[in-house]
């Protein structure tokens, strides 16, 4: 039996790539199978050959997402030079030229399979960080992930904010260059100290 036809892949990418620009100017309900064909200089009828609809195309570009975060991680952790240092938050902020439709999903409550991701892969990041602990978590690890996984997507979602905050495009590679530094000042100086945080720990108790 003969493999796909290397056009028909070309085409699918091409179709996935338009629709993931226009959810991100559009949003998913604006969006149409007619306008991504247009892009992608396809016919409508492909898109439903490749995707069957307008729902299923939109959790592919999800899918998408996942893997290509998944990437991001794997490259981080076969680089010696960032040893220690968790990239997971810095690629949330500086996601390539995908960043519209991120924020866009986000908001209308879609991108799940991106969010869920970013979650486990923070969960790993977060364990390896509980080992050099002196104290131990006394939070659940999961419960941890998600409102970090939120924290670095959070950019991405405020991204127009944030770049009048700071006079660039934090969507441009010279706004990457910008935030990166940004991020890693935040991440390695905690603003309490463990004595502080137990003290706040202890009156939350009271309450």
């Amino acid at each position: 039996m003969a493999g796909p036809d290397p056009e028909d892949l070309t085409a699918r990418a091409r179709i996935r790539d338009a629709a993931l620009q226009h959810f991100g100017e559009h949003g998913f309900d604006r969006a149409t199978i007619r306008g991504i064909a247009e892009t992608a200089g396809v016919s409508s009828g492909l898109v439903r050959h490749h995707f069957g609809s307008k729902e299923a195309l939109r959790d592919a570009c999800d899918a998408y997402l996942a893997k290509a975060l998944e990437r991001i991680n794997d490259q981080v952790r076969t680089d010696g030079a960032t040893e220690g240092v968790n990239y997971v938050a810095v690629a949330g902020a500086t996601f390539g030229p995908h960043q519209a439709y991120i924020a866009r999903a986000l908001s209308e409550g879609r991108a799940t399979s991106l969010f869920d991701k970013l979650v486990e892969l923070s969960q790993q990041w977060l364990a390896e960080l509980d080992d050099r602990r002196s104290d131990a978590p006394e939070v659940p690890l999961k419960d941890r992930a998600v409102v970090a996984a939120a924290m670095a997507l959070s950019i991405a979602v405020l991204h127009q904010q944030v770049s009048r905050g700071l006079g660039v495009d934090v969507l441009s590679p010279q706004g990457a260059e910008v935030l990166a530094p940004i991020l890693l000042d935040l991440y390695s100086h905690p603003s309490l100290s463990p004595e502080e945080a137990a003290e706040l720990r202890s009156r939350l108790s009271k309450d």
